[in-house]
């Protein structure tokens, strides 16, 4: 049930009504993610690590339509949890697994890690990696945000 208002399970976008000028804003935002600079298959394992983390069923659900096309299949997202060892991600792939990991889980730790930032550029421009910790500031703060207050968590999502 919506810690907010008399909103439907699956209400996702409703409750942002609330508060017009930052909802806008955040919509904008989410929209500017999917449209970055990211390789869709990057973006979306840090995407799904967030959405573990955040225990956020909307972001759990969400699949990009034209995902197919960039190699975005159900068996991609149903070994999301397993990035460390599912053979099916890249090397850029589950480094922006554990950069999404490590940014929800302990951001200090990332920041001093020179090693991890040395792999980083290493298969990642400064534009890319940018890209990346800004989407996961979003992925984070808004699951979270749907996740405190109950909305959305019953939504299936086709971006």
């Amino acid at each position: 049930m919506s810690r907010i208002g008399d909103f439907e399970p699956d209400d996702l976008i409703g409750w942002m009504e609330l508060s017009p000028v930052i909802g806008a804003a955040l919509g904008g935002y989410a929209d500017a993610v999917y449209r970055g600079q990211l390789n869709p298959r990057v973006r979306e394992i840090a995407r799904m690590t967030v959405a573990f983390d955040n225990e956020c069923e909307v972001c759990r659900n969400t699949r990009l339509a034209d995902g197919e096309a960039a190699g975005l299949d159900e068996e991609f997202y149903e070994h999301a949890g397993e990035w460390r060892t599912w053979d099916g991600y890249s090397a850029a792939e589950r480094l922006a697994a554990e950069f999404a990991y490590r940014f929800a889980k302990d951001h200090v730790s990332l920041r001093e890690d020179d090693e991890f930032w040395a792999r980083a550029h290493a298969l990642f421009s400064d534009e890319e990696i940018t890209d990346l910790t800004l989407s996961c500031a979003l992925w984070l703060g808004q699951g979270r945000a749907l996740r405190v207050l109950d909305v959305g968590q019953a939504c299936r999502l086709t971006l």
